[in-house]
């Protein structure tokens, strides 16, 4: 017996898919009102988007508008095409019921599904089987790439195609979807957090939430066989491993260049690979690079971190390194766009995630103040700080004007907030009456760690949205703005941030190795201000940024905040009282007892050399480098010979080592005081600057 089509499956699916739809109410009444039209206002309409958003589902509601809008609805999936060709095409639309001529099409609606499969027939479609179907013939296509750019640029096309880039489903669409699958409303929130309204994603994550109890928190990243899914949808047809590569490096950076691919894929692939990101349906334009959707973003992360873990790394620091050397390269704006490319790398360390507004990044821009801004910043600081505070901004517009910067947006026409950040080399007493918080961190700096000549610190003093005062928002162009001083300022020995309600910020600082401050604290009209501190000497920027490198990819990192007073845990020791230390060390180099109460044990230079906990035999082991510098040249061997003979294997006397070395001992003295005082140079940069980490030979001078 012969089923009727009332009691076909197909019918019964169509009529479920039917009852399950939601949301795309703007879709849905175009298509009502087109298939309702005597005369249709266009002739067709192309829909695309990523794989999953509900392209194929949307079609299914279309044909079943047009059905009851009396039209005959033809279905051809290129997915079932016999080959891309127009034989194959007038096959599969004869196979679906339709006449073996495009004229004959009339009074229809044509449904042609994953049109992405049908590339080579793109230019036929458009100019050959298109313009010679009937006024009537209604054509929906649906597919993952953007239509041919002759349909929005001729003029004679753009009167008869509507274009739709289908997008996820609206916040309410989804709460309506997951209702009708079934997920406790308690669990909503979480569905849209990590799904951004995906239509896939929700369905798929709709079976893990239903038995999930309400306070057990549902992470993308712990639910691989949904993540393979997506990606799967997402990356279909990818043409090479370096394609593959390019899209998880634009789903891992804030924004993709053609640059940064050619930096880690190489020029000619970086190249190619560029162009074929820019045509995906799933990657968006900015004015900056591009990037991609949200839920491709998040999927393709998890899949690699999940995958291998290994490959993830060595992306991230290629990844990472290109970044960088953007940063440190770039000025003004520039750099503050490489700043949030940077800080963009920390979005998933759960540390970092409640003090930045990560979708933000890029919107506002910081630029030096002028003349014309100071009133609207004083007016900001009576406003949220009162007139003391304000009465202070204006003493330093008129001490450092070069110190203010005024945060600007497209939204409004006046400065959207401002920041202050104070160099100082010194602090007079005008200073120190003037404002609390100079005169308690420059105690502070006397007590912890006092600057050496041509050293200054740097005081962030004032910093607030017009809108919001001190919130997270502002608190991304600050922190950029923060890090290119950090670079940019020479012999910077301190740093301040300064803020309300600094217990709010404190697991922050931590995580970027600033120490809390009670003492440089300060009071203005009454309000505290809570002060954080961070010595550059102690961590100089290059290798505070190899730790933030590290602390990215560990998520489950645990920080207790740093807090003072505490002993600093290196000394920061003048010039003079270095190079004593020097003498000592080298008159001590045998004798280890003596060497524990050397204050170079404390060193940078010697920490660098030897790790956190370095004891006599590592300072010694520093002494014999520093002294084996004066080896590289015939020139310098007279002055190492003579430290030779009298510290590392010493004569009994000095009169013995001139004796050994057949010198008169005024010329041995003078050896002698050349050759430590060329140790103690040598030393001494390598404290101001750093300990060379790429093994430097100790016979590379310095000097």
């Amino acid at each position: 017996m012969v089923s009727s089509p009332a009691t076909k499956l197909s019918d019964w699916l169509l009529a479920a898919k039917h009852r399950s739809f939601v949301g795309r109410t703007e879709e849905l009444a175009l298509g009502r009102r087109w298939f309702l039209s005597d005369e249709p206002p266009f002739s067709l309409l192309y829909i695309f988007a990523p794989g999953g958003v509900g392209k194929t589902t949307l079609l299914h509601e279309y044909a079943h508008l047009a059905a009851q809008s009396g039209l005959r609805v033809l279905w051809v999936d290129g997915r079932s095409t016999p080959q891309p060709s127009p034989q194959g095409f007038f096959q599969a639309l004869h196979q679906a019921g339709g006449p073996g001529l495009p004229e004959d099409l009339d009074h229809c609606v044509l449904l042609v599904d994953t049109f992405e499969l049908l590339t080579p027939l793109h230019s036929w479609f458009q100019e050959h089987f298109l313009p010679g179907l009937s006024r009537h013939c209604r054509v929906v296509v649906a597919g993952r790439t953007p239509p041919n750019p002759d349909w929005q640029t001729d003029l004679a096309w753009r009167e008869v195609v509507q274009i739709i880039s289908l997008r996820n489903l609206r916040p309410d669409e989804s709460q309506a979807l997951l209702t009708r699958l079934g997920v406790p409303p308690e669990h909503h929130a979480t569905a849209l957090a990590c799904t951004h309204g995906h239509p896939l994603a929700l369905v798929l994550v709709a079976d893990l939430l239903k038995q999930r109890p309400a306070d057990d928190p549902f992470d993308l990243a712990r639910a691989p066989d949904v993540v393979r899914v997506l990606v799967e949808r997402f990356a279909r047809d990818i043409p090479t491993a370096k394609h593959r590569r390019a899209l998880e490096i634009c789903a891992h950076a804030r924004v993709t260049t053609e640059a940064l691919l050619s930096d880690v894929l190489g020029p000619e692939e970086g190249r190619a690979a560029f162009a074929w990101l820019r045509g995906l349906s799933f990657i968006e334009h900015a004015p900056d690079g591009l990037f991609p959707h949200d839920l491709v973003r998040d999927a393709l992360e998890a899949d690699l971190r999940w995958r291998n873990f290994d490959d993830y790394r060595q992306m991230h620091r290629q990844v990472r390194q290109h970044i960088v050397r953007h940063l440190l390269d770039s000025s003004g704006i520039e750099q503050q766009r490489a700043f949030f490319d940077l800080l963009y790398m920390h979005r998933r360390q759960p540390l970092m995630q409640p003090y930045y507004e990560w979708k933000s990044m890029g919107s506002v821009y910081a630029e030096p103040a002028t003349t014309h801004d100071h009133p609207a910043i004083l007016e900001m600081v009576q406003r949220h700080e009162g007139p003391e505070s304000a009465q202070i901004a204006a003493y330093w517009l008129q001490r450092q004007p070069q110190a203010f910067m005024v945060i600007r947006s497209a939204a409004r026409t006046g400065p959207a907030g401002f920041i202050a950040n104070l160099l100082l080399h010194t602090v007079d007493p005008e200073d120190e009456a003037a404002d609390p918080a100079i005169r308690a961190a420059w105690a502070y700096v006397r007590r912890y760690g006092p600057l050496r000549a041509g050293e200054c610190i740097l005081h962030h003093r004032f910093w607030m949205s017009s809108a919001s005062y001190q919130d997270v928002a502002t608190h991304n162009l600050v922190s950029g703005v923060a890090v290119g001083l950090y670079f940019a300022t020479a012999h910077l020995a301190w740093a301040f941030p300064s803020g309300t309600h600094p217990e709010f910020w404190e697991p922050l600082f931590a995580y970027i190795n600033f120490r809390r401050a009670p003492e440089a604290d300060f009071e203005v009209g009454g309000r505290r201000y809570g002060v954080f501190a961070h010595d550059w000497r102690v961590e100089p920027p290059h290798l505070w940024l190899e730790v933030m490198g590290e602390r990215e990819l560990d998520l489950e990192l645990k920080l207790e905040p740093l807090v003072s007073p505490a002993p600093a845990p290196l000394l920061v020791l003048s010039q003079p009282e270095f190079v004593e230390a020097v003498r000592h060390a080298l008159r001590d180099i045998n004798r280890p007892g003596a060497l524990a109460a050397n204050p170079l044990l404390r060193s940078r230079v010697l920490h660098d050399h030897a790790g956190p906990t370095p004891g006599p035999e590592a300072l010694q082991s520093l002494l014999r480098a520093a002294a084996k510098s004066l080896t590289t040249t015939p020139k310098d061997e007279k002055l190492y010979r003579a430290l030779y003979h009298t510290f590392l294997q010493p004569a009994p006397t000095q009169e013995a080592a001139a004796e050994l070395l057949d010198l008169p001992f005024s010329t041995y003295r003078y050896h002698l005081g050349k050759a430590i005082e060329r140790v103690a140079n040598w030393l001494w940069q390598r404290e101001l600057h750093g300990y060379p980490a790429n093994g430097e030979s100790a016979g590379q001078s310095g000097s």
